[in-house]
């Protein structure tokens, strides 16, 4: 085993100028080359052949650092592995990942909606699953990497609100399952996914049905619309005539609380419904009918307050999809939906009109199988929809006020003209 003497200093090697190898002991030395270029060397033997193995150039390697590495690689050889080919060998293998670089689970979490929630339509629905994460998830679950989350720690985020908010937590389980698999899928954790429901939290939580029973709402009956829509066209606001337009286009929801001023066209009298709005992912052609136009009439003077929706909200945007729930249910006292106007709609088509399957389902957007249905509907046959709404229209309003003529007033009138 070579003797360690050290020969060299710090400031011996600040005055060290011969073009040649200046040892420092056991194999290290100060290379010096022409031009004044220095760097490290370890001078080995191994199984009878001598080698050098470089450590670096002196700007970058101080002695301590230089003798350090020497020891290293001397270690290394008196067990008989060739120091150059371990260190070529080292650097082909990955280094394993640390377990605590996981990242958190709001990291993953951000990254997720950032790269899946631009595909919702809905920018309430982005909305939700910001605060659902940001108002119960976060404050516990948010900090720990994400490779460490188990399933005591989601259910610490559901058990405080399962049963007093279960359709929140229900929807917020949910998110952090597809969060979580998202991780997997990532290589970030492995394992089960700990906020799956199906034999797994369901037998740590009572069932949905058990905490908030399923309250289902039948839809009206087209004979009792008549009266309904005379009721509804006596309530002056905003949600009232949302409604009326609602029904009598037989559009979904949040087709009509996303309605935009460009996107009705009066030389036609035509609504059309973006793709990115409707259910088929196409755009659909509404026929407006006279009742739909004067709904329209009565909400234009609000044109501008929230941009170009067409039914304003009171703290801008468009209105909250809860206010026609609310209107119909708590100020109208009807145990209905908006949407369940549609299947009103549907069945008047059926029963009291008769009017054709396929005008029926093109009238209402369904997305249909048949492929000669299906060829009909790409002809839309609007002017053939429109009688339909119109019809629809005549139904369910109550009839236009008669302008009471005075006579005498005409005559006088025309005297006056004359």
């Amino acid at each position: 085993m070579a003797r360690l003497i050290q020969q060299l200093t710090e400031a011996k090697i600040r005055t060290l100028t011969d073009i040649k190898l200046h040892p420092d002991g056991a194999g290290l030395y100060l290379q010096i080359k022409p031009g004044g270029a220095r760097s490290w060397i370890y001078r080995f033997t191994l199984n009878g052949r001598t080698r050098d193995m470089g450590l670096g150039a002196l700007a970058d390697v101080s002695l301590v650092k230089a003798r350090d590495k020497a020891s290293a690689a001397r270690t290394l050889v008196n067990d008989g592995i060739d120091p150059i080919e371990h260190t070529r060998a080292q650097a082909i293998i990955p280094a394993a990942p640390k377990r605590n670089a996981s990242p958190t689970f709001e990291e993953v979490a951000e990254s997720y909606m950032a790269d899946r929630l631009k595909r919702l339509r809905n920018e309430r629905h982005r909305d939700q699953w910001r605060q659902t994460l940001v108002g119960y998830a976060y404050p516990i679950i948010g900090k720990m990497p994400v490779n460490e989350i188990e399933t005591n720690d989601v259910l610490a985020v559901l058990k405080p609100i399962w049963e007093s908010k279960c359709e929140t937590a229900a929807r917020l389980r949910g998110r952090i399952e597809r969060i979580l698999a998202r991780a997997t899928v990532e290589g970030l954790r492995s394992g089960a996914n700990p906020a799956t429901w199906r034999g797994h939290l369901q037998e740590a939580l009572p069932a949905r049905s058990e905490v908030q029973p399923v309250q289902h709402f039948r839809a009206m009956e087209f004979h009792d619309l008549p009266a309904f829509m005379a009721e509804l066209c006596q309530i002056d606001t905003v949600g009232a005539i949302a409604l009326r337009f609602l029904i009598l286009t037989a559009a979904r929801t949040g087709e009509v609380l996303g309605a935009q001023w460009p996107e009705i066209d009066w030389m036609e009298n035509t609504w059309t419904v973006p793709a990115v709005r409707t259910k088929s992912n196409r755009d659909h052609i509404i026929p407006l009918s006279t009742g739909a136009l004067a709904a329209l009439r009565e909400v234009e003077p609000l044109r501008g307050v929230s941009g170009d929706f067409v039914f304003p909200g009171s703290k801008g945007g468009g209105l909250w999809p809860m206010t026609l729930l609310f209107l119909l249910q708590r100020r109208m006292n009807r145990a209905v939906t908006a949407h369940g106007f549609r299947s009103t709609f549907r069945d008047w088509c059926g029963d009291e009109a008769d009017i054709p399957r396929e005008l029926a389902e093109a009238s209402l957007a369904h997305v249909v199988r048949d492929a000669t249905e299906r060829a009909y509907r790409r002809k839309t046959a609007v002017e053939r929809r429109r009688k339909v709404m119109q019809a629809w229209c005549d139904y369910i309003l109550p009839p236009a006020p008669t302008e009471i003529v005075n006579i005498e007033e005409v005559r006088r009138g025309r005297a006056t003209a004359a």
